[in-house]
């Protein structure tokens, strides 16, 4: 069992490198909303859309256009320096020669408090303008502008999403009228920061631990804001207090902490450019500023200042100590035991546990240590991830992995191989969990140190009891700190087999080996079902927010996934103890993380919706029209589709011809497509229909098995 042991070691390895190198928010992939038109389109969380002041622009002028995001309640967007965690939304232009694009401009946000962070952003809807130019040679008429424009949408937990969006403007000799500034659009131009006016003068003066800004030349006011263009200023979080002065007001921020030395405030910049917001909601007035930092002796606020976070928004940490926060890390890894990810794990080693009871002390205990080993660097690999990102301006929690479809596709792979074993179809227990004969052999030790590896895999998707509080304060903390946290934490997950482990006289209390192991055993692998599937559900969520046909198409990925491990799981189970059969493995192992991890095929056709309405508009703006009779039940249908129809010659020759394409999606019963089957007598799908250009033209119906030959053929004999 020694060789075997071994072959299987290497199986997990792979395994949870494979969940390294895909699972990481890095790899995250998105799908993309939107067609290139204005919108609005529904994604996850948020619609987005674009919009103008105006339809129309002058040769030599400009015009606004907007980007407008209405945000689900509970969740927000992110402004230019999104504070401690976040990105703001972007977009990139593909513009006809002589058409130019400002930088996006973004209005005054708000403070977000979010347990212990402070984010800056947008709540309910936000529009962000960009000034289209056009040059003097630009000669008048349509032209359309395409957008793809990306964002992070988060309320406890954050999306990533990004949409193709476009919009067309007509080209008109000048001079235009400025459009008025109405809706959404027009309330965020007059929302913009403003330039301070020539009698008004803002300073800055800093000592030790906080900043004051001083505006004069203003009414009095006693509601102020600062918010930083750049990072690392302030403390996000930390109060900020205001107070009206005869003609303006002051306000004192605290700076931020080093990021290498926490102990110590960032250094100061020369100059500080940031807003100051007046007022509240909308009523506020904001102006940008740029203005040069001294240092000195700041005045003593009085007592009835004002705090720009109101006192009953605290951070839901701010009771943690970092005593607390310890013992509540340790008690949470110690129930997240019980969790039924994790419990599965955890059973099969105290499986080994009975059957080696009649070992040696010694080396039962150093199982037990190895295998929390194995916790404890699965825990450091994971912080160090989290604070490599967080060091880049991003901030990650637990369980923000579970927004990368390649992470929850790998993470339900390996429940689901995991569970095949448990249920009896291979003895994965005789390689990675078991404590048994050969426990001095080193490759009994690698099992023992990837089932740590696997308890914390497993453990992903859980948030026990007591863990919130200590992970948020943990992410809150200097570097130091949060790998002091999560290393209780790691302890705490690896006590109870440890203790055993220890103590291994205790395991003459628990029933002797015998049928009924194996019958618990199989009966444990059912949580592991369970979670596979809802992982499977997850992983689809995370593509059905945009074009649901792919969601639907990468579960498909997942479950062939799924099937291609169960073969993997046959051949090992059917020779156990050959390397044949542990190489067959590995390469099928391969094949099911790359099925859902391959990324969703761009289509090479743009299909719209078939109803009468849309055939008789596509034939009046006298262009062909190609119809496609399909049902997702078709599995004819969907060879033509694959095989013909989305080829790049036949796509690239009805894309020359500027064919229309309509589907005609028959999957649920429709009246409408049935009697346009009728009308062109046929009765069944896959039906294939082009009308060449002109509304009196007759339809040709192409036969119901597709080649490129016919469709080539169909096309130069329509669509002269």
């Amino acid at each position: 069992m020694t060789m075997q042991r071994l072959r299987m070691s290497a199986l997990f390895g792979f395994l949870f490198s494979a969940f390294l190198l895909f699972g990481s928010p890095l790899f995250a992939q998105i799908s993309e909303v939107g067609d290139g038109t204005a919108g609005p389109f529904k994604a996850e969380h948020l619609t987005a859309e674009l919009v103008t002041l105006s339809p129309q622009v002058a040769v030599d002028g400009h015009v606004t256009v907007g980007l407008l995001l209405t945000i689900e309640e509970g969740w927000h967007v992110y402004w230019i320096n999104a504070g401690d965690s976040g990105l703001p939304p972007q977009v990139k232009w593909t513009l006809p020669k002589g058409i130019t694009a400002g930088p996006m401009q973004f209005p005054p946000p708000q403070r977000l408090p979010l347990g212990p962070f402070m984010d800056y952003g947008y709540e309910d809807q936000v529009g962000l303008p960009m000034q289209i130019s056009v040059a003097n040679t630009v000669k008048p008429g349509k032209i359309h502008l395409d957008a793809r424009v990306n964002w992070l949408v988060c309320a406890e937990r954050c999306l990533p999403g990004k949409a193709h969006l476009g919009i067309d403007l007509n080209v008109v000799k000048g001079p235009l009228a400025d459009p008025p500034l109405v809706g959404a659009l027009g309330q965020a131009i007059q929302w913009l920061p403003k330039p301070l006016e020539s009698n008004q003068k803002i300073t800055a003066v800093a000592d030790a631990k906080n900043i004051m800004f001083t505006l004069s030349g203003d009414d009095s006011e006693k509601n102020a804001e600062f918010y930083p263009f750049d990072q690392n200023i302030i403390a996000n979080a930390a109060n900020q207090v205001a107070e009206a002065t005869s003609d303006g007001v002051r306000l004192r921020v605290e700076r931020a902490a080093d990021l290498d030395h926490p102990e110590q405030t960032a250094a100061l910049p020369a100059t500080i450019h940031g807003l100051l917001k007046l007022g509240k909601d909308e009523d506020s007035t904001t102006y940008e500023f740029t203005v040069p930092v001294t240092t000195g002796t700041l005045p003593a606020l009085s007592s009835a200042s004002k705090t720009a976070l109101p006192a009953d928004v605290k951070p839901e940490t701010a009771d943690v100590t970092l005593w607390s926060a310890l013992g509540l890390a340790l008690l949470g890894g110690i129930i997240l035991n019980l969790m039924p990810c994790v419990f599965p794990v955890l059973f099969l080693k105290g499986l080994a546990l009975v059957h080696s009871s009649k070992e040696e002390k010694s080396r039962q205990r150093t199982h037990g240590l190895v295998y929390t080993a194995g916790i404890l660097v699965s825990f450091w690999i994971i912080v160090a991830l989290l604070l490599a990102l967080r060091s880049g301006g991003k901030q990650l929690g637990w369980g923000f992995q579970l927004q990368s479809p390649g992470f929850v596709a790998v993470l339900a792979l390996l429940m689901f191989f995991l569970a095949l074993s448990l249920a009896g179809q291979f003895e994965l227990g005789l390689s990675l969990t078991s404590a048994g004969n050969d426990l001095t052999r080193k490759q009994g030790f690698t099992g023992s140190f990837f089932t740590g590896m696997l308890a914390v895999l497993a453990a992903t998707p859980c948030m026990g009891p007591l863990m919130g509080a200590a992970v948020g304060f943990a992410l809150a903390e200097p570097a130091w700190v949060t790998f002091l946290i999560f290393t209780v934490l790691a302890l705490g997950l690896a006590l109870p087999y440890l203790i055993l482990s220890m103590n291994p006289q205790w395991t003459k209390a628990l029933p002797r080996p015998g049928a009924w192991m194996e019958v618990l055993k199989q009966i444990t692998a059912v949580p592991l079902f369970a979670t596979s599937i809802w992982l499977t559900w997850v992983y689809g969520r995370l593509y059905l927010s945009g074009d649901p046909g792919t969601g639907v198409d990468k579960i498909v990925d997942l479950l062939l996934g799924f099937l291609v491990l169960a073969i993997a799981g046959w051949a090992l189970g059917r020779w156990p103890a050959r390397w044949g059969s542990a190489l067959a493995a590995l390469l099928l192992l391969a094949v099911a993380v790359a099925l859902p991890l391959r990324k969703p095929k761009a289509p090479a056709l743009s299909w719209k919706p078939y109803t009468a309405e849309s055939l008789a508009a596509a034939r009046a703006s006298g262009n062909p029209v190609f119809v496609d009779f399909t049902a997702a039940w078709c599995l004819s249908c969907q060879v033509n589709e694959r095989a013909v129809l989305e080829s790049k010659e036949i796509s690239s020759a009805l894309a020359a011809k500027h064919v229309q394409m309509l589907k005609a999606d028959w999957t649920n019963y429709d009246p409408a497509i049935t009697q346009a089957l009728a009308d062109v007598h046929r009765s069944g799908i896959p039906t294939y229909v082009i009308y060449p250009a002109g509304e009196k033209s007759n339809p040709d119906v192409l036969p119901e098995l597709l080649t490129k030959d016919i469709v080539q053929k169909a096309i130069e004999r329509d669509l002269k």
